[in-house]
């Protein structure tokens, strides 16, 4: 038997990287899921690996920065599977390295909307569902980078340190109604694609990633998407209003 037999589970971003890993992983522990992505193509792809490996999915076309697309993205999700117990909030972006002072409005506005916003919208349409079913388990892609920050990136440290604000007060607000929310903050990773516009690829980058990190190696986005199911699961049924560094020991330091 699976961690979630009979749940039905909903993954924003899951068109590549880490949503893509966690849908995969919901469903080899017993859940339907529904993948959500802006990008059509990678939704759809994952929905078919999750339907070739025997699981059930849907894939629903949804910008999380828009208000309608998300309800109805919660709405289809709800139809189409028969309800929603468990949620990964993981649609986000990063943007190119700029200080704060040449940092323009308009990508500050677009990071916050997406990796802020977005959660928040989710959380919104995802609770009362989860409510009137007696309760569920959301979780929050946050970062490293909302436990820590550095120069260059001020817009996607603020939007990640506001994912850890908004999963601690929404995980004190829902606890007693039997709604658990919390975060997972990976680190940098050596197989998603958002790596790849931080770093511009650039040679050299994964060494420098690795000189950082304790356990001397990038994490994959498989060992978040473990982590996320965990938290998602009965078997994490005292965890609430908490966000899980899975870093390699990347804030210890």
């Amino acid at each position: 038997m699976g961690m979630l037999d009979g749940k039905v589970a909903l993954v924003t971003g899951g068109g590549s990287g880490i949503g893509r890993a966690a849908a995969l992983t919901f469903a080899r522990e017993g859940a339907r899921v529904a993948v959500a992505d802006v990008n059509t193509h990678g939704n759809e792809e994952t929905a078919k690996l999750v339907r070739s490996a025997g699981g059930q999915a849907i894939a629903i076309k949804a910008d999380v920065m828009k208000s309608a697309e998300v309800e109805a993205m919660v709405n289809e999700t709800v139809r189409s599977l028969g309800g929603l117990h468990c949620a990964f909030n993981c649609a986000g972006i990063a943007s190119n390295p700029a200080s704060m002072t040449d940092l323009s409005e308009e990508v500050w506005d677009r990071v916050i909307a997406v990796n802020l916003k977005g959660v928040w919208l989710c959380m919104k349409y995802e609770i009362p569902h989860m409510l009137r079913a007696g309760g569920g388990s959301i979780v929050n892609a946050s970062s490293v980078a909302g436990l820590v920050a550095s120069a260059g990136m001020p817009a996607y440290y603020a939007s990640k340190h506001g994912v850890i604000g908004l999963t601690r007060a929404a995980g004190v607000e829902y606890a007693a109604r039997g709604v658990r929310v919390n975060a997972v903050c990976p680190p940098p990773l050596g197989d998603t694609p958002m790596m790849r516009v931080v770093t511009g690829d650039a040679p050299g980058w994964e060494e420098r990633s690795v000189a950082n990190i304790p356990l001397g190696r990038l994490g994959t986005a498989q060992e978040i998407a473990e982590a996320v199911v965990w938290l998602c699961s009965d078997r994490a049924s005292l965890v609430t209003g908490a966000y899980l560094a899975v870093d390699g020991g990347y804030t210890a330091r």
